[in-house]
């Protein structure tokens, strides 16, 4: 959230209408670059219905609750990527690579963000639009993976709560990616999801990160997806 938000969970009516109006103007281009997108790519989204300033509901002012270890070590990556931007292919991002885009959970980024979920009595799967990698989430007593095997988006398992489908995902490797922490993650990153249907065309989507190593207390975001019209096109990542 925005610091001069920080008291507050809810924009006003109008100040929403005026933030969405500014999604679909184009930007102007940054000093020294070559071109972008224009505004037709872009899915800068709305303000939720709910009226929301923030998608990180807990902490309470809506900003992530690092460590100081964990700025002074983003601090110092920052400053190698800045110097060593490809040294070899670890240097470049999972995106770059053509490995995973959004992580677990979810966060929404600049295009892309369409989320293809298939239920069957005994799996989920989430097809991700951006990279087209897919989750198989098995639901019920299924056994984990060993814990010497580590992956990019975990491990998940998956039960019911009454209507709402929870998720429980551990396991990361050590280059776990959410928004802006790509491999400043520990392998004690823990994730639960709770899906929940809240309407015929819209999904309650909330989550909570946890990982001692990163945060100094875990945190919650509140993603509600509204459905639209398909098809979902191929992604075809091109690596580098």
């Amino acid at each position: 959230r925005p610091a001069d938000l920080s008291n507050r969970e809810f924009f006003t009516p109008e100040e929403a209408a005026s933030r969405n109006a500014a999604t679909s103007v184009d930007r102007p281009p940054q000093p020294g670059s070559v071109g972008n997108y224009n505004a037709l790519w872009f899915d800068r989204g709305t303000i939720d219905p709910s009226l929301r300033t923030s998608l990180i509901i807990d902490p309470p002012d809506g900003r992530l609750p690092l460590t100081q270890e964990t700025q002074a070590r983003i601090a110092s990556e920052r400053e190698y990527r800045d110097s060593h931007p490809a040294d070899s292919w670890l240097d470049r991002s999972p995106w770059d690579r053509c490995i995973t885009y959004h992580g677990v959970p979810p966060v929404s980024t600049g295009y892309n963000n369409t989320y293809h979920i298939l239920q069957t009595p005994d799996v989920v799967a989430i097809h991700v639009e951006n990279i087209h990698d897919v989750r198989i989430i098995p639901i019920g007593d299924q056994s984990r993976l060993d814990g010497a095997i580590r992956q990019w988006n975990g491990d998940s398992r998956a039960h019911w709560e009454g209507d709402t489908l929870v998720v429980e995902t551990t396991h990361f490797n050590d280059r776990a990616f959410i928004r802006n922490f790509n491999g400043n993650l520990s392998r004690e990153l823990h994730v639960v999801e709770r899906f929940r249907r809240a309407g015929p065309d819209v999904l309650d989507y909330e989550f909570t990160v946890s990982d001692p190593a990163t945060w100094t207390a875990p945190w919650s975001g509140s993603l509600p997806m509204s459905t639209s019209e398909g098809p979902m096109f191929e992604y075809a990542c091109h690596e580098g």
